[in-house]
């Protein structure tokens, strides 16, 4: 186990072989469930996050093995680059997966929400993720068949009410992955999205009980989500896949949604959200 700040080189006997993570909002929820099950398959997993004793506890949780961690606020380039090197330097040169984990959310009538909660939202869900993959680029470069993963949110297949500006900002990722991926293909990077519904996970507790929570429900875990991770960064197809909903309902709603007229896929939202 590594502090971001300790120096942290690490020989492996088969270097090549072990690959590696960088996770941010590593601390709890998705993020954590990912990194442990990463860490379950044989992956150096980096634990980032603005709670640093958190990502502390994790990798003592992991038994310290083949972890490094750090505080990272993803708001903060220069936080990055200082993150990223330390992390590149732990796991043996080399970065398999950026997994742009690092969200927040805030409920309620778009009025209602402070603007400055509305902006922070903006610079976390937005910027972090825009920080992460400029940051990250060279290192990635140097990484054979490396991978960006974004997490987005069902709420980016169709607009939701009460989310209105968390709903926007997944938006934005779905939109940047989508252009990235087409960018970064000649460099031998993929960038992918993750999609899920409502999970069992601290945000939840944030929100301020939306229809759209009533009628869909919570039924996701964390180690839900960690599998379709897991998913995407192994997925080797011939063709590409960029968007991946987790759960029944979020592929149901994202197929519809494909299909279906605008004025329908309006109607459907509208009704969950009882409007």
């Amino acid at each position: 186990m590594f502090r971001q700040n300790d120096y942290s080189r690490v020989l492996f006997k088969d270097k090549d072989v072990m690959k590696s993570i960088f996770i941010t909002g590593a601390a709890a929820g998705i993020g954590k469930a990912c990194a442990e099950h990463f860490h379950s398959k044989g992956w150096f997993v980096g634990l980032y996050d603005v709670d640093e004793a958190g990502c502390q506890e994790l990798a003592k949780q992991l038994c310290g093995e083949r972890t490094v961690y750090g505080r990272l606020d993803v708001t903060d380039p220069n936080g990055w680059k200082s993150s990223l090197q330390a992390f590149w330097e732990a796991a043996g040169e080399r970065l398999d997966v950026l997994l742009n984990n690092a969200g927040i959310l805030r409920s309620g009538d778009f009025q209602s929400i402070e603007l400055a909660q509305q902006h922070l939202m903006v610079d976390i869900n937005i910027k972090g993720v825009m920080n992460g993959c400029h940051s990250a680029f060279s290192y990635l470069q140097k990484s054979p068949n490396s991978c960006v993963i974004n997490m987005a949110s069902a709420s980016a297949i169709y607009g939701q009410p009460d989310l209105a500006t968390y709903s926007s900002s997944k938006f934005f990722v779905r939109g940047f992955t989508e252009a990235l991926d087409l960018e970064w293909r000649q460099h031998d990077i993929r960038v992918m999205d993750i999609m899920p519904l409502f999970v069992q996970t601290a945000m939840i507790g944030q929100l301020n009980d939306p229809a759209s929570v009533v009628q869909m429900g919570v039924h996701l875990t964390p180690q839900d989500v960690a599998t379709s991770v897991y998913k995407a960064a192994r997925y080797r197809g011939l063709f590409s896949k960029l968007h991946w909903p987790v759960g029944a309902s979020a592929k149901a709603f994202y197929q519809a949604v494909k299909i279906a007229p605008l004025w329908l896929s309006r109607l459907i939202v509208k009704n969950i959200a009882k409007l």
